[in-house]
């Protein structure tokens, strides 16, 4: 019978029919109960697909009073839902909600707390008070436990008012409950609280609470256990035995069904191994972390996901628990390609001298597939396996050359930055694979691989047969080549001088030329002249410099900074050890304040009455209209539109230094130098950087992300870099796309854009200043009748006017030209009292309007500009730009 009704329930979500709320409204007043049932679900139907049935509130609110508990559920779900958008309606039903929450069913009294705690309005919080103080000693342990979870709620409405009742104090009290669900709630509540308030709050160190938590670890629900375990992987034991019996505890909690319950009893157990001294019971307890780790790979692919990130972190942290079992990690065919790429990191980290051939002959079959990405991750670990193991090295030579033979594009390109690291690692050795790079020579592309390839031919010029004829092949496109590869272009030609310097002669001169006097880039330039000068005063001196012994390197491009990884093993399961970042780098918490409007600096406006205000409107519409009567020079030149006469866009902004070579990354490294500016080209906003290597290692591997702003700036491509030697730069430019990543949040005072670059050195954060000029369009000033519109619409109340002294004397025409640079467009003019108002405007790439009134004096002087928007937050940005513009010239 319940199975048939929940079916039937269907018909509440059919199409409304004109005139149903005054239908609802009288069934919502029926004597029939079932009638007013079937009434409020008909509402609630309506409310889910999003139509507005506030004006029903007080109907809906009439029928609390009942006691049937479906229809009582049903008017709590419409008031939480209307008390987030409309909280002053939910004052109404206060006394209700009290009164609920002394009824004899605790499930009604629970239900009145909980809905309380949901709506978020500061004048409820002082009439909920009472009713929770009451239920957190209530005899029914559902109530407890609701009241538990409801205090965190109320504690981010008015921490004050939380703190100053006591009810932090009632929380530490309900760890004692003998209900495990009221314990397990009290612990997520102040771990809430504690992130609030950034102190720990659960008392672990009192003798009496772990063995608690554990006593409740036992009977609560899964959920409950997830929030015990995360407490108690905060807890340092006293000794190792301490530690012992924790994890005995605990280790039952490996064979959950649920995996957030496995990962956070992994997490709890390697937090006591820090602490057990005794090797057989460490070795016992790796291998009981075994099968669990295992299982979760058996999950749906999301599940899995979040399992290969978490065990990336707990392979560098112990390295010992999964070494045997790197056939798990082996992909099956259908696999996602994110779970594919996470899965062969993992077994490059688990490689070892035991199955490193199972583990090339797996890559090899994932180099042969169709998926680009994929096949490329797959070549690139080839080289990863061969760099980190001395002894496959000889295998993965053999599988690099096999699948050099294939003439695939992407995979000849992919072994060829390979075979680079490979005889960076071990030199003079395994020369055998030269030949087959050599003749596919035609399958390079791709920047890094061609400067991959040009360095193996100048480090092996004299084993390579007609090494001068290839390279000057690639000397003919010298100047189409990106700046990565005329670099080692320049290297690679006085390698080769230098070891064949009869048959080079016309070749380096050649190169040299072109770096130091056809070359833009300041980096090619400086090197091309250091070797000029070299090569002619020291040519010894050169050979030591250039042929000399390389520095070895290891692959470390997986693994992750000590002390970083130590705080992310201690937030295993939580988001920090799938994105590999603490906290604070992805979590923004954004004020909810309410904007506040600027007010008017001009001390007259306050004294205006509304005849002022009116008389003030006319005026500025008639400067407005039409220019037939010839008093008033309406529009520039005595066109009929906005002036189009000035630079369309904004002058740029120079690259200043927003991130220094010596500060130090996430993980601590340093050497990586970032200059920066954002400009407006042809109507795209670009983001321009160049970058510097002052480490003693080449740079490649980058990536950009750009946090969420207020216009939504987000990069419209990939970041393309080529490697960077030590030593060198390079330049990168990405097109803006504005209306991507809105935080939702009000603009500040200067404006900047949150970027990060991500490298194989390090993760590097820094702000980049953007000028407001930047964000406006070209060609969109408005009409005459769409300023007025705007400029009536905000009204003079809201008007912000300040004065500018000028640098120099202006009259009203260079005014106008020097604010067509930051795109503030002439819409029309009128002469008062000896000064010129021009009216301009400017609108944002996010589609924000604003007006101006600029008043010039006839001598020069001082210049007002009377600023209106109907965005508040941008009066002093856009002042603040045309204060810059106009006394800065």
């Amino acid at each position: 019978m319940v199975v048939s009704r929940k079916q039937n329930d269907g018909k509440f979500f059919q199409t409304v029919k004109r005139g149903e709320i005054q239908e609802l409204k009288e069934e919502l007043h029926s004597p029939d109960k079932g009638k007013q049932k079937d009434a409020v679900k008909k509402v609630i139907a309506n409310m889910t697909v999003g139509k507005d049935v506030s004006s029903l509130f007080a109907d809906v609110v009439n029928c609390i009073q009942t006691d049937n508990m479906e229809l009582k559920k049903l008017v709590y779900l419409y008031v939480m839902n209307y008390a987030k958008a409309q909280p002053e309606l939910a004052i109404l039903a206060i006394n209700t909600f009290r009164k609920d929450a002394s009824d004899p069913n605790p499930l009604i009294r629970s239900l009145a707390v909980r809905t309380m705690g949901c709506i978020r309005l500061d004048q409820v919080v002082e009439y909920l008070l009472e009713p929770l103080r009451k239920c957190c000693q209530d005899p029914d342990p559902y109530v407890r436990k609701t009241s538990a979870i409801c205090i965190p709620k109320v504690y981010d409405i008015n921490p004050e008012l939380v703190e100053d009742q006591g009810f932090i104090d009632i929380l530490k009290d309900m760890l004692s409950d003998p209900n495990p669900m009221v314990v397990a709630n009290a612990v997520a509540g102040l771990a809430e609280i504690s992130e609030a308030m950034k102190q720990d709050l659960i008392d672990l160190n009192n003798k009496a609470t772990i063995p608690k938590l554990l006593a409740a670890l036992n009977e609560c629900n899964e959920w409950g256990q997830v929030f015990i375990l995360d407490a108690l992987s905060t807890y340092i034991p006293t000794s190792a035995g301490d530690a012992e019996s924790i994890t005995e505890r605990v280790t039952a909690r490996l064979s959950h069904a649920n995996p957030a319950v496995v990962l956070s009893a992994i997490k709890v157990v390697l937090k006591c191994m820090e602490y057990v001294e005794n090797s057989e019971t460490l070795r016992v307890l790796a291998k009981k972390l075994n099968p669990p780790l295992v299982t979760l790979l058996s999950s749906e692919s999301e599940v899995q996901y979040v399992s290969l990130r978490n065990i990336r972190l707990i392979i560098q942290k112990r390295p010992g628990i999964l070494s045997a079992d790197v056939k798990m990690f082996f992909c099956k065919y259908n696999d996602p390609v994110y779970v594919k790429l996470e899965k062969v990191d993992i077994m490059v980290m688990l490689v070892s001298e035991k199955n490193y051939e199972q583990v090339l002959l797996e890559l090899k079959e994932y180099a042969s597939g169709v998926d680009v990405d994929f096949v490329r991750k797959s070549v690139r670990s080839i080289g990863r396996v061969a760099v980190k193991l001395e002894r496959a090295c000889e295998r993965a030579i053999s599988v690099l050359l096999e699948l050099i033979e294939t003439k695939v594009n992407y995979v000849v390109q992919e072994a060829s930055v390979v075979v680079k690291d490979i005889f960076r690692k071990y030199p003079s050795r395994y020369e055998q694979v030269l030949t087959a790079l050599c003749d596919n020579l035609e399958e390079l592309n791709e920047p890094e691989a061609k400067a991959s390839m040009i360095w193996i031919l100048g480090e092996y010029a004299e084993r390579i047969d007609k090494v001068d004829l290839i390279l000057d092949q690639f000397l003919d496109s010298f100047h189409d080549e990106p700046a990565v590869v005329q670099l080692q272009l320049l290297t690679g030609i006085v390698k080769l001088f230098l070891k064949k310097p009869q048959q080079t002669q016309d070749m380096v001169s050649k190169v040299l030329k072109f770096a130091t006097e056809e070359s833009n880039n300041h980096d090619l330039r400086d090197r091309g002249y250091i070797y000029w000068r070299l090569l002619s005063t020291n040519p010894e001196a050169t050979k030591r410099v250039v042929l000399g012994d390389k520095p070895g390197i290891r692959d470390d491009s997986q693994s992750i900074e000590k002390g970083l990884l130590e705080h992310l093993v201690l937030e295993l399961a939580m988001m920090s050890s799938v994105y590999h970042k603490t906290a604070d780098e992805f979590v923004t918490r954004l004020a909810t304040t309410a904007p506040t409007i600027e007010p008017t600096t001009a001390a007259e406006e306050d004294e205006l009455d509304e005849e002022d205000r009116q008389v003030r409107r006319k005026e500025v519409a008639h400067a407005l209209e039409g220019s037939g009567a010839g008093a008033l020079d309406l529009l520039d030149l005595g066109g009929d539109g906005p002036s189009s006469s000035g630079p369309a866009g904004p002058s740029p902004m120079p690259k200043v230094a927003v991130f220094n070579s010596t500060q130090a990354g996430q993980t601590g490294k340093t050497g990586f130098g970032v200059l920066a500016n954002v400009t407006r080209e042809s109507g795209q906003i670009k983001l321009n950087m160049t970058f510097s290597n002052g480490s003693p290692v080449p740079i490649n591997g980058f990536a950009i992300q750009v946090n969420k702003n207020p216009f939504g700036l987000a990069p419209a491509q990939q970041l393309v870099v080529p490697d960077i030697a030590p030593g060198a730069s390079a330049e990168a430019s990405i097109p803006m796309a504005p209306g991507q990543l809105l935080s939702g949040t009000q603009p500040t005072n200067p404006l900047f854009l949150q970027v990060a670059i991500k490298n194989s050195l390090d993760i590097f954060y820094f702000n980049v200043p953007v000028d407001l000029a930047v964000l406006l369009v070209e060609g969109a000033a408005l009409t005459r009748d769409q300023f007025t519109q705007v400029w009536q619409r905000v009204g003079d109340a809201q008007q912000s006017t300040i004065s500018v002294s000028l640098s120099s004397s202006m009259d009203a025409e260079t005014v106008k030209r020097f604010l067509a640079f930051d795109n503030v467009h002439y819409v029309a003019q009128r002469q008062v009292d000896g000064a010129t108002l021009m009216y301009m405007s400017a609108t944002t790439c996010n589609n924000c309007t604003i007006t101006a009134e600029v008043s010039v004096p006839l001598g020069g002087g001082q210049v007002k500009i009377g600023t209106r928007t109907e965005t508040a937050s941008l009066v002093p940005i856009f002042e603040a730009s045309v204060t810059k513009r106009l006394t800065t010239n």
